[in-house]
């Protein structure tokens, strides 16, 4: 060693030799986690094509020897699945919207506009997050009973129409574009409903990809809510009308083949919506978190 060389000098970098040995570790080491993780579900989606006696077997039967329907035909059967999934998919439809659209607007003004109490309004936003969901539900109770929504669309909607989420994600992502091209579009005439619509909102594709999948999920597998919120069993949601399904001794029988066929289907849905927003889920991920 020199003198005036540092000790980790003499250090060499990695061969090839090495990394091309500690690539297929890293793959196997993900494969192992990713099988782990999904286990479960594999475990459920499979168990709603068995047989009563296949799910019943010790040990466990993972393949299926006689694939069968049967389990979708007796949930059809005994549960009214049509109307709780068209339930499921208005209340988790009109959520993500006006998710996507107040929250958008409200990080955009974060974000982009000079106003009295903006930073004040940021730290609600921020304070909002900390506050533990389940706090809120009787206070949310209370006031949808004084407006007379309970058993109803709106009772469900309203109180998650937009989510502190949602505007602190959309103001980040927000602040990312150059203030030069929105003042461009200012000097042109442009106003700010155009510049909001016409310019930022293209330009936060990830983002919004992002929120929607956040937002459906939440939505979709939302439970103590619609539970607290709903009496009439035609305004059940998929989730809950499961789980009343599942206690009930003269319906569900102990039957866990349906239950797992119904388990399905609540999941199959969100499975769906994110294979088709995988790419700009990931980008909008991989975005924020370099804000």
């Amino acid at each position: 060693m020199t003198v005036g060389q540092a000790p980790g000098a003499l250090r060499t970098a990695p061969t090839g030799k090495s990394r091309n040995l500690k690539r297929p570790l890293v793959y196997v080491l993900l494969s192992l986690g990713l099988l782990i993780m999904s286990a479960p579900f594999l475990w459920m989606a499979v168990s709603s094509f068995k047989t009563t006696s296949e799910l019943s077997a010790s040990p466990p039967v993972w393949i299926p020897t006689e694939w069968t329907l049967d389990n979708f035909r007796e949930l059809l059967d005994k549960l009214d699945l049509p109307l709780y999934f068209m339930n499921s998919v208005i209340v988790a439809v009109l959520v993500t919207v006006s998710n996507l659209v107040f929250c958008s607007m409200l990080g955009y003004a974060l974000a982009k506009l000079r106003f009295v109490g903006r930073n004040k309004i940021f730290g609600v936003v921020l304070g909002a997050l900390m506050v533990p969901g389940n706090l809120m539900l009787l206070p949310l109770f209370v006031l949808m009973s004084k407006l007379k929504l309970i058993d109803s669309y709106a009772g469900l909607v309203l109180p998650f129409a937009a989510g502190a989420f949602g505007v602190f994600l959309m103001r980040q992502f927000m602040q990312s574009i150059p203030d030069e091209l929105l003042e461009a579009a200012r000097m042109d005439g442009a106003g700010e409903w155009y510049i909001f619509w016409r310019i930022v909102m293209p330009l936060v594709k990830p983002a919004l990809a992002t929120l929607s999948i956040f937002t459906f999920l939440g939505s979709w597998n939302n439970f103590v809510w619609p539970l607290i919120a709903t009496n009439d069993p035609d305004k059940y949601t998929l989730p809950v009308a499961l789980a009343t399904f599942a206690t009930d001794p003269n319906k569900a029988g102990g039957s866990n083949g349906m239950l797992m066929a119904g388990a399905f289907l609540v999941v199959l849905p969100v499975l769906v919506l994110f294979i088709a927003l995988q790419r700009h889920f990931t980008q909008g991920i991989a975005t924020a978190g370099m804000k």
